[in-house]
């Protein structure tokens, strides 16, 4: 296959994934970010740039035929206390990336966006995403440019740091035999492997998913509180768990959902990753990096010095 796609914030968590998932399925990759990504595979192209100089992100994108962008602030809590950079980087770098597959004339967008789309919770992250899909729909209607609006759920998987929620609630886990939920203990999610997510974020490419919304989320709806009680009995001897209940604007309790004029449905594989066996497989690459330096003695807990992972 000669088609060849671009990946912006193909570095990243999930968007190192997806450039993963487009190389096995034969495509030409491009990786576009600030920093060389540590998961480059030989058949991949890494171009070190920022979605905010629009020069490079045009250049980048010459000859792409699928540009994706997942590039931009992804943590609700870091998008909530800087507005102006999620804003600039949200929703201007995403114009950047759009007039980039425009001039170049690309034959889809793919724009990574969120459930919380949906919901009135997420603060600036939210009003970003909202604001990007906005500009998405509008260089279609405007310039006739194809794209594919994906909003993911709750991503868990290898390759997640603290920025990760999944990845923070396991690495207490592992470190301290603790768990610390601030939220709601009734909180509702359904989580989505980051494999999943990749594999279905390639197959949107046929031209029946064109112009068109997805919600990517998992096929298991649970509760935090349940959600957290299978963490603990995977881990010999159990962790203990606390609640704190607080009331936190910027995340939803029970549903994502409220009034949107603009409906995506839902993208499931018949074949995906079941939650016990993807959270296992995120505790043993964080088990491993915890004791990188130590020789494993089969012990799941790790003595806590304090120091930030």
């Amino acid at each position: 296959m000669n088609e060849t796609a671009i990946v912006f914030g193909g570095s990243g968590f999930l968007g190192s994934h997806v450039a993963d998932a487009l190389s096995v399925a034969g495509y030409r990759v491009k990786i576009f970010d600030r920093e060389r990504s540590p998961y480059l595979r030989p058949d991949q192209e890494m171009l070190v740039g920022d979605i905010m100089n629009l020069d490079e992100v045009v250049h980048a994108s010459s000859g792409c035929k699928f540009v994706y962008n997942f590039a931009g602030i992804a943590d609700i809590n870091d998008a909530k206390n800087r507005p102006v950079d999620t804003a600039s980087i949200n929703v201007l770098g995403n114009v950047h990336v759009l007039e980039g597959a425009r001039i170049n004339q690309a034959e889809r967008f793919v724009f990574a966006s969120s459930l919380y789309v949906y919901s009135e919770s997420g603060s600036f992250y939210r009003a970003s995403k909202q604001a990007a899909e906005r500009f998405v729909e509008s260089y279609h209607e405007r310039y006739g440019l194809p794209y594919t609006i994906l909003r993911y759920g709750s991503l868990y998987g290898r390759r997640a740091d603290g920025r990760n929620g999944i990845y923070r609630l396991l690495s207490e886990a592992l470190k301290n035999k603790t768990i610390t939920y601030t939220g709601s203990k009734a909180a509702m999610r359904e989580y989505i492997h980051v494999l999943d997510a990749a594999k279905l974020s390639v197959q949107i490419l046929g031209a029946e998913y064109a112009n068109r919304h997805f919600v990517l989320s998992g096929q298991e709806r649970m509760s935090v509180e349940n959600f957290m009680k299978m963490i603990s009995e995977m881990i010999p001897g159990g962790v203990q768990l606390s609640f704190e209940g607080k009331i936190d604007e910027g995340h939803y309790i029970m549903t994502p959902y409220g009034f949107h004029p603009k409906v995506g449905h839902k993208l499931v594989s018949n074949d995906y990753v079941d939650l016990g066996q993807g959270l296992l497989d995120c505790m043993a690459e964080i088990h491993e990096h915890l004791h990188k330096n130590e020789h494993a003695d089969g012990d799941w807990l790790v003595a806590n010095d304090g120091a930030n992972e």
